[in-house]
This record gives C-alpha cells, structure tokens and sequence, in this order.
C-alpha cells in the first residue's frame, strides 16, 4: 500500500484560467512544484494525478496550473482538496537536513534532560524555520531551528535536545 505525503491544499481558485491558489506544505516547493513534476490531488476517496504546468509565489501562496486543465471551471471542484506525493518521489538529503514529517512529531528536550513539549508544527520565517512545541501545562514554544539552539535531532528516535538559552522557555 502506497504511503502519501501532504505537500500541499489547494484553498482556492486564482483568476479564470485555471490557476489554483495552494498553501504549501513541502519543504521545497521549488522542487515539488517545477514544471512537469506529477501531483495528485486527494478529493474525498479519489486520486487525481496532474502534472504542473506552471508555479509561481504570490504574497503567501503557490500559485499552480495543471496540464489540461484550462479554466476556471474545471478546477473549481479541486477547492479544500489536499496534494499529495507519494513518499517514493522523496530524495535523498544532505546530511543535517530533514523534511517537516520527520521533524513534527519529536520530544524536545533540554540538555539538563527535561522534557519542553513535542513538535506539532513547523513555520517558515524566511531566515531560518521555526519549530512550535506544544508544551504541557504552558502555552506553546517557539524554537528558532539555529545552531546555537539546537544541539542534535534524533529522527528515529522522535527525539531533539536543545539549548536553553536564557529566555528561550519563558
């Protein structure tokens, strides 16, 4: 059974000519988005396969078309739908570079050994990604992904060690 990967849900239309506005969730959207990469897109028990036939940024969306579809008209219904890959199409990173899926999920720990919170999402600032840990009794923290704070991710392990530095936790 195939395993599928949320890149992306289409929450709009754009324009008349078949363009479609997608809140990104892929680490790449340059990559998962070049002309001719195959999508597919989730519309309750279907799968649609597409090809991309154009992406560009506007504000904080990915504006896509998809080959043979035209108009408006023909990707309407394709609103609230999610796109997905199938994790066959994920490359190989460097090393010290993971995806989102690998991340979310992880226990955050001090140093010290104490327990933060797990990982519920990550927000990309531009600079450097933020990670926002939904903590026990507090409301969320917000982990700036940097070197100083950062010490070592496990990803089998579900498991990421941070620095606390001084106001980091308040």
């Amino acid at each position: 059974m195939e395993k599928w990967l949320n890149v992306g849900k289409i929450v709009n239309t754009h324009g008349v000519r078949g363009e479609v506005r997608v809140i990104s969730r892929t680490d790449f959207p340059e990559e998962r988005y070049k002309v001719g990469n195959e999508l597919y897109i989730f519309k309750g028990n279907e799968e649609i396969k597409v090809v991309v036939a154009s992406h560009r940024q506007h504000k904080n969306f990915d504006l896509l078309t998809f080959e043979e579809y035209h108009n408006i008209n023909q990707v309407e219904a394709f609103k609230n739908c999610l796109l997905k890959v199938p994790s066959s199409d994920l490359v190989e990173l460097e090393e010290g570079e993971y995806y989102f899926h690998e991340i979310v999920g992880c226990e955050v720990y001090t140093e010290e050994g104490n327990l933060v919170g797990t990982i519920k999402e990550i927000l990309a600032t531009g600079a450097n990604d933020v990670w926002v840990v939904k903590a026990s009794g507090r409301k969320d923290v917000l982990i700036p992904y940097i070197e100083d704070v950062v010490a070592d991710i496990n990803v089998e392990e579900k498991r990421v060690i941070i620095n606390e530095m001084e106001g980091l936790l308040d």
